[in-house]
C-alpha cells in the first residue's frame, strides 16, 4: 500500500470540500450585504461555520497533500479502492464542519449525519425545522448533494489529469458506471462528458423552475437536489410548500433523468445509435415505473374512497418517480397508502434507478442479470446440455460479473438483516416497519422511509448509536457495498 500516495489524494479531495465551502460562504456574505431581510435567519452566522470549514479543510487537507506529495502518479487497485472509501467518509466528516458552527447549530452525530445524507445523496434529515437555518447553510445542505449526485470521484478524475491510469479505477470502484476497456485520456474525456451533462440538466431544471415561479435561490437548491436524486429542500414541507402541480411534474421529468444511466446521455451525445437502440436496462425500468403507476393508481382509487382520479395520478406519479429514483420528495403523505402501495414503494425503493445514474438501490441492471441468471439456471435443471449467451444492453458480461451480481444481493440481504437486529436493540419502542424503513431508507439512499421515519417525520429522535450506524450504511449504500467492506480486511493494508 502505497500511503504516501493516499495523503496526496485525500488531501486535494479535503481541500476541494473545503473551496466548496467557500463558495457558499460567498454566497451567503452577498446574501447578507444585497438580500438580507428583517426576519431572515442570521447569516454572520453561516458565513462564520462556513469559514471555518474553509480553513480547517483547507489546512488538514494541504498538510495531508504536503504529506504525500513526492509519493509517485500511478494508483494501483488496492489504492483506488481506499480512496474511494475514506474519500467518501472523510467528505462527509469535513463536511459536517459548517453545520457545528452555524445557528441554530447541530450536535457533532446529527451533523455528521447530515452530513453524510447530503454526500451521499440519501436525503435523510434530523433538522426539525430546516427554515430557520440561514441560507449559506442551506446552499450548503444542497451543494453537498450535488457534488454526491455525479461523484466527487468523477469530478476529481474530469479535474485533475495526473491521476494517471488510476483514474479507471477510481470511476469504476466509486459506481456502477459500466465503462468499456479504453485509453487513459478516454476515462477523462468520459468524465468529463459526463460532467458536462450533469450541469446542463441541473442549470436547465433551475431555469425551469423559475420560470415556473420559484424564488432563484430556492430554484438553485431544489435544480441541484434534484437531478442528484437527494431530496434535500430549503423548506420544511418540501415540494410540497409550492403546492403547484407544474413545478411537481417539472421535477418529476428531473428525477427521472437522474434516474437513468448518464453512460446512456454520453451515447447519446456521442450519436452512438447502435447502442442506444440495444439499451435494455432503461427500457425495462421505465417499464416498471409505469406498471408501478397503473397498480399503486389503482389501488388508491379503490381503497381510499375519498381520493379523486386526478389526486390518484397526481400523488402516484410523483411518488412512484421521487421513490424509485431514491430521490425522497413526497407529495402527500404516502404512509396513509393502503398496504399493497406501501409494500409496491418498498420494492421500488430496493430497485433504485439504473446503474450509472444518480440513484440509489441496487440498480436495474443487476435484476435483469439476476433474474436471467435464475432463469438460465432454472432451464438447466432439464436441459443441462443448453449453452447460454445472457448479454446485458447487447453485450455478454464477464462471468465474474455474474458472481457478483448474485453476491451483492446475498450482501444486501446480510445487511438488512443485521441492520435492523441493530436499530431494534438502540431502539426498542420503535415498531417493525419503523426499523426496517429507516434501514431501507439509508441503505438505499432514499431518504424518508415509513411510518416514525415516514415522508413527514425525520430522523432527529433516534439514539446517537442508531444514526451512526445509518450514517454507515447511506456510505455503504453509495459505494455498492463492495468499496467500504473491503476496508476491514487486514491483507488491504499491507504494504507490496
Amino acid at each position: 500500500m502505497n500511503f504516501r500516495i493516499l495523503a496526496k489524494i485525500l488531501g486535494i479531495l479535503i481541500t476541494l470540500i473545503g473551496l466548496a465551502m467557500g463558495v457558499c460562504a460567498l454566497y451567503a456574505w452577498i446574501d447578507l450585504e444585497f438580500f438580507a431581510k428583517t426576519g431572515d435567519p442570521d447569516e454572520h452566522s453561516a458565513i462564520r461555520a462556513l469559514l471555518i470549514g474553509l480553513a480547517i479543510s483547507v489546512g488538514c487537507g494541504g498538510t495531508l497533500a504536503a504529506i504525500g506529495w513526492g509519493g509517485g502518479r500511478e494508483i494501483m487497485r488496492r489504492e483506488a479502492i481506499v480512496i474511494v472509501g475514506l474519500g467518501w467518509i472523510l467528505a462527509a466528516v469535513f463536511g459536517a464542519i459548517p453545520y457545528l458552527f452555524c445557528d441554530p447549530g447541530l450536535s457533532v452525530v446529527h451533523a455528521i449525519f447530515e452530513s453524510t445524507s447530503g454526500i451521499t445523496t440519501t436525503g435523510s434529515t434530523i433538522m426539525t425545522d430546516i427554515e430557520s437555518f440561514p441560507n449559506g447553510i442551506l446552499l450548503w445542505r444542497s451543494f453537498t448533494q450535488w457534488l454526491g449526485g455525479i461523484g466527487i470521484l468523477v469530478l476529481f478524475v474530469a479535474v485533475l489529469s495526473f491521476l494517471g491510469v488510476g483514474s479507471r479505477s477510481l470511476m469504476q470502484h466509486e459506481s456502477s458506471l459500466n465503462i468499456s476497456d479504453s485509453g487513459v485520456s478516454r476515462i477523462r474525456d468520459i468524465a468529463a462528458v459526463l460532467v458536462r451533462i450533469y450541469l446542463a440538466l441541473t442549470i436547465v431544471c433551475a431555469l425551469g423552475l423559475g420560470f415556473l415561479g420559484m424564488p432563484p435561490f430556492e430554484a438553485i437548491c431544489h435544480a441541484m437536489t434534484t437531478v442528484a436524486t437527494g431530496g434535500f429542500s430549503p423548506k420544511n414541507a418540501s415540494i410540497g410548500h409550492y403546492d403547484n402541480i407544474a413545478i411537481e411534474m417539472w421535477i418529476s421529468v428531473f428525477m427521472l433523468l437522474g434516474g437513468i444511466s448518464f453512460m446512456l446521455y454520453v451515447f447519446i451525445a456521442q450519436r452512438k445509435t447502435k447502442r442506444v437502440k440495444s439499451e435494455e436496462e432503461a427500457k425495462f425500468y421505465l417499464i416498471l415505473l409505469l406498471c408501478a403507476c397503473l397498480a399503486i393508481g389503482l389501488d388508491l382509487l379503490l381503497v381510499k374512497d375519498d381520493m379523486s382520479y386526478g389526486q390518484a395520478i397526481h400523488e402516484t406519479f410523483f411518488n412512484v418517480i421521487s421513490i424509485s429514483t431514491t430521490t425522497g420528495y413526497a407529495v402527500g403523505d404516502y404512509d396513509q397508502w393502503p398496504l399493497f402501495s406501501r409494500m409496491m414503494l418498498i420494492v421500488l425503493m430496493v430497485i433504485g434507478g439504473c446503474a450509472g445514474s444518480t440513484a440509489g438501490g441496487v440498480k436495474m441492471n443487476r435484476i435483469i442479470l439476476f433474474l436471467k441468471i435464475a432463469r438460465q439456471e432454472l432451464i438447466q435443471l432439464y436441459r443441462p446440455n443448453q449453452v447460454f449467451r445472457t448479454t446485458l444492453n447487447g453485450v455478454a458480461p464477464d462471468k465474474t460479473v455474474f458472481v457478483t451480481t448474485s453476491l451483492f444481493l446475498a450482501l444486501s440481504f446480510i445487511i438488512v438483516l443485521f441492520a435492523g437486529l441493530l436499530v431494534a436493540l438502540f431502539e426498542s419502542e420503535l415498531e417493525l416497519l419503523s426499523v426496517f424503513g429507516s434501514v431501507f431508507a439509508t441503505l438505499f439512499n432514499t431518504g424518508p422511509g415509513f411510518d416514525a421515519v415516514g415522508p413527514t417525520d425525520n430522523f432527529a429522535f433516534l439514539h446517537p448509536y442508531t444514526l451512526i450506524l445509518l450514517s454507515l450504511l447511506m456510505v455503504i449504500g453509495r459505494l455498492e457495498i463492495f468499496a467500504i467492506l473491503v476496508l476491514f480486511l487486514p491483507s488491504l493494508w499491507r504494504r507490496y
